[in-house]
């Protein structure tokens, strides 16, 4: 279904007026013809008054990026999207499925029943009337954080932010039953497709991309490039709702508790045999860089087994974890 957007005059303050007026109009003429015992002006005042009572549904206030969806009989007949005070057809309805439904999202904060509490003290009840307009703001859906197993089969935890708005009210409304809780479904359901296609951390022989060669993607490493293949598919499944979804943050990631330790424990033992490895071969370096500068400048003649000697114990100084202790030797070399 396609939107239409009404361009109505902002008439309804001159509605209300004469509403008002002839509202007391009608209570002159009540009295009028109670006095002079006129009936026909006491009933034509009281059509008068229900009359005005009909009418006063029809007034309508928008305020900035706010839209009503009008019904007429079930019939759609159009959307009011502009702010300003309105008079409308007393008999349309307003439709807003998602009114009384509340996320854990900014727009439910503002937007959520504005709720006339008529409460009555002495039966201790109360009447909450909800707001059927349709809010056009950016607004952040924030669900609850995800277990979902990664490419590797690794169980994680995961959570992100969705920045969205309402684009066509009509598809919103008539489309979907109700469009928010579509909304934070289908967030979920993406959140699950594009996870499993990613390790949490760089692996080998992984293919992230669809294009058959490994490369090092990640969840952790590439995040940028998650969320924004997240909004993606995000946005291909809300189309149909007449919803735009502005961006998708990571708010969350981290491995499951269950396997969260022995993970850590593993990152440990990377990270020093990656370290270990850098020193090794910053030594080797450093004893090849000593050994060229030797022999290019003739400073000592050494033979094989001296250099294999001094070879060993500059990696023990250079590849050790404590500061070396020098021991001086006054002997002779030979």
């Amino acid at each position: 279904m396609q939107e239409r957007v009404l361009s109505k005059k902002k008439n309804g303050m001159a509605v209300l007026c004469g509403i008002l007026l002839l509202y007391v109009i009608s209570i002159i003429g009540i009295y009028f013809g109670a006095v002079n015992a006129y009936s026909t002006i006491i009933f034509f005042s009281i059509f008068l008054m229900v009359v005005t009572t009909i009418l006063l549904p029809g007034l309508k206030v928008l305020k900035p990026q706010e839209a009503l969806v009008l019904t007429l009989f079930g019939k759609y007949v159009g959307t009011l999207k502009e702010d300003g005070f309105y008079f409308v057809n007393p008999f349309c309805s307003s439709v807003n499925p998602a009114a009384r439904t509340k996320l854990n999202q900014s727009g439910d904060v503002n937007d959520s029943p504005t709720m006339l509490a008529v409460a009555n003290k002495a039966a201790g009840t109360s009447m909450e009337v909800y707001n059927n307009k349709i809010s056009l703001k950016i607004m952040t859906l924030n669900n609850n954080k995800q277990k979902i197993n990664d490419c590797l089969g690794n169980p994680i935890e995961i959570g992100i932010a969705v920045r969205w708005k309402v684009v066509d009210t009509a598809k919103a409304v008539f489309n979907v039953d109700n469009y928010k809780e579509f909304l934070s479904l289908q967030c979920d359901s993406a959140l699950r497709d594009i996870v499993r296609i990613y390790p949490y951390d760089v692996a080998p022989n992984v293919d992230t991309t669809g294009d058959g060669l490994s490369d090092e993607g990640s969840l952790r490493g590439s995040s940028e490039i998650v969320a924004a293949r997240i909004r993606e598919e995000i946005q291909k499944r809300v189309e149909e709702a007449g919803i735009e979804v502005v961006e998708a943050r990571i708010t969350y990631l981290a491995y499951a508790p269950e396997i969260a330790a022995v993970m850590l424990q593993r990152q440990q033992a990377s990270a020093i045999i990656d370290a270990r490895k850098m020193i090794v071969d910053g030594a080797v370096g450093m004893v090849e860089m000593a050994l060229e500068r030797l022999n290019e400048k003739h400073t000592v003649e050494l033979d094989e087994e001296r250099k294999a000697a001094m070879v060993s114990n500059l990696l023990v100084v250079l590849c050790g974890n404590r500061d070396a202790q020098p021991i001086v030797n006054s002997g002779s070399l030979h």
